[in-house]
């Protein structure tokens, strides 16, 4: 009994995988290929936009961290002017003191002066930055 199921399974299987590799009619393949085409050509749109998208924030923030720095940069720069011209008041202050009267008055005056220019500058410096 075992023995004839055997070709009749057989035979079958053969049938079954015969059917695996049957050609298609060449209006079917065209079709797949037109369809596996259309589908490839629409991913590569989808991964194209993508990747203008990305690279559109990439430059903004790039952009972005370029003015901060730059920001950063004029900032510290008018800082250094300000303690520069503190520097400068102290000493010239102090030179006022070999004077007397009017002429150390107006040392002082030239020296407070110098010192409020220097301060004004770097705070329009730091307004145009912002």
């Amino acid at each position: 009994m075992r023995t004839s199921f055997w070709p009749a399974g057989m035979a079958m299987a053969l049938l079954a995988l015969g059917g695996c590799n049957k050609a298609q009619s060449p209006a079917e393949v065209q079709r797949d290929v037109a369809s596996a085409a259309k589908s490839a050509a629409e991913n590569n749109t989808q991964a194209n936009e993508k990747q203008a998208d990305v690279a559109a924030s990439v430059n903004k923030d790039l952009g972005d961290a370029k003015q901060n720095a730059d920001t950063k940069t004029a900032d510290a720069s008018a800082d250094a002017a300000v303690t520069r011209a503190e520097g400068n008041h102290k000493v010239a202050t102090t030179k006022c003191e070999l004077m007397a009267g009017d002429a150390q008055k107006a040392c002082k005056d030239e020296a407070d002066a110098a010192l409020e220019m220097a301060k004004a500058k770097a705070k329009a410096t730091k307004a145009d930055q912002n």
